[in-house]
């Protein structure tokens, strides 16, 4: 540091040198900052993330639409069965063919899980192989 306080010897002489340690704190600190954010924003791993699509499936004249609502009645496309023996027997005759058909569930949002849990038990007592769930997709946003 070059700072002279007082006369020396009657002259006076002024100091014409720069502080520079103000200015090397302030770069050090700018430094520092720059060396932590840099690599947080270049460094990524390199993904290859899936794509959203939304295909709609097309259901053949085979398969089987089986319908749960609110109250755990069971329909065989529209038509109400009227019991779980009915249906289990109704699937065991749909098991037998060749080529069998899927079972699509759709089951009511506000139904019981116990609901839907009868039907798969059903599908797996009559040998059904093939059981899909329908559901609606979410709704897409409008930014997207």
């Amino acid at each position: 540091m070059g700072m002279s306080v007082g006369a020396s010897r009657g002259v006076s002489q002024c100091n014409s040198q720069i502080n520079t340690t103000p200015l090397v704190d302030v770069m050090l600190v700018l430094l520092i900052i720059f060396l932590i954010t840099i690599p947080v924003a270049v460094t990524s791993i390199k993904l290859n993330l899936p794509k959203e699509s939304n295909q709609p499936r097309t259901s053949k004249p085979e398969n089987i639409v089986v319908s749960v609502d609110k109250d755990g009645d069971i329909y065989w496309n529209d038509l109400h069965i009227p019991d779980a023996s009915a249906f289990l027997q109704r699937l065991k005759v749909e098991s037998v063919k060749v080529p069998q058909p899927e079972v699509h569930i759709r089951g009511d949002g506000a139904s019981r899980y116990e609901a839907i849990g009868r039907v798969i038990f059903a599908c797996q007592r009559a040998g059904i192989t093939k059981v899909a769930f329908v559901t609606e997709p979410p709704a897409r946003q409008m930014g997207r």
